[in-house]
């Protein structure tokens, strides 16, 4: 059986025609949003989208697919990185936000429209989905060892994704803070608490730490 091969050219014009249309379901919603719209979005005629996508699910589901994907490369990454313990999961915390960061349309895309798909397509997206949560939930056990045998990681973990995944309900991502700025706040707030997020302003922590990379780290007084 032969595999049809995807040019590189097919391949960004579908990318592109995905971002357009992850930015009109984010804004609009899937339902509300036409493929007429997609194609306009994207510079083509209605021919010349369905030639890339057979109908508004696809195009959903590569949105969706493609996202998750992702995100499950991160953990992979993460992972591949053989941190300690206390290192695991704020890396793993600040690489989801970055990812956010850049992909605000095709996260909203993923946490609001996947019920629109069928049933085959739900499940493959949302195994992808179990797979990262598990990597999670596994880096927070790590971190508590003292909860080895309970439900508490599992449970923990989806606060943190609570958390996380609805940030774009009220983040300004041009507002008086950025993406990288807010990760390590989320970190202190789910590990520590209140009590534990540092009194001060994240951008001058972040310009503070800048500075001291840049002269080879801190220096011990003598």
């Amino acid at each position: 059986m032969s595999v049809e091969r995807i040019s590189p050219r097919t391949n960004e014009q579908r990318a592109l025609i995905s971002r357009n249309a992850a930015e009109l379901f984010a804004r609009k919603g899937f339902a509300a949003t036409s493929m007429n719209e997609i194609a306009e979005a994207s510079h083509l005629s209605k021919p010349g989208l369905y030639h890339h996508f057979k109908d508004k699910a696809e195009v959903l589901f590569h949105i969706a697919d493609g996202h998750v994907s992702r995100l499950a490369d991160i953990v992979t990454g993460v992972e591949a990185m053989e941190l300690t313990p206390e290192r695991r999961l704020p890396e793993l915390i600040k690489a989801f936000m970055l990812e956010y960061a850049e992909a605000q349309n095709e996260h909203r895309v993923l946490t609001e429209d996947v019920r629109f798909l069928d049933v085959e397509a739900q499940a493959c997206v949302l195994d992808k989905e179990r797979a990262v949560v598990r990597v999670f939930s596994d880096a927070v056990a790590a971190a508590r060892p003292d909860l080895d045998g309970t439900q508490l990681p599992k449970l923990l973990t989806m606060f943190l994704f609570g958390m996380l995944n609805w940030m774009f309900t009220w983040f300004q991502p041009n507002g008086r803070f950025t993406y990288a700025e807010i990760a390590p706040i989320a970190t202190q707030l789910f590990l520590h608490g209140v009590a534990g997020v540092e009194a001060e302003d994240p951008a001058v922590v972040g310009r503070r730490r800048k500075t001291s990379a840049s002269r080879g780290g801190p220096r011990a007084s003598t």
